[in-house]
């Protein structure tokens, strides 16, 4: 469980639709949250599955926190993983290698 700046940004994040399981597809899912980069984007709705990524949550104006994206990377280098060829590690796929590499 990940606490997000606001209530509005919590329920956006976990945002479920009964009509559409994807939410790429629902006009109604309007944000996506990666947990394991810890990064917010706004989910852009032209049939693909492309989001723009934002620094301030649209509802309460709090900076968000720095995407750890490159740290990811950098810690896959580290540890000889190719992410788009070899087996990633099951923390590095829920945001729990960033409480244990603090």
């Amino acid at each position: 469980m990940y606490d997000h700046c606001c209530e509005e940004m919590t329920r956006q994040v976990d945002w479920h639709c009964d009509t559409h399981a994807d939410p790429y597809a629902c006009p109604d899912a309007l944000v996506n949250f990666s947990a394991k980069f810890r990064e917010y984007g706004l989910i852009i709705h032209d049939g693909g599955t492309a989001c723009s990524g934002i620094d301030f949550c649209p509802w309460c104006g709090r900076r968000l926190p720095e995407s750890q994206r490159d740290r990811w990377f950098e810690e896959m280098e580290a540890r000889g993983i190719d992410p788009w060829e070899d087996e990633v590690p099951a923390e590095f796929e829920d945001g729990s290698w960033l409480a244990s590499s603090s």
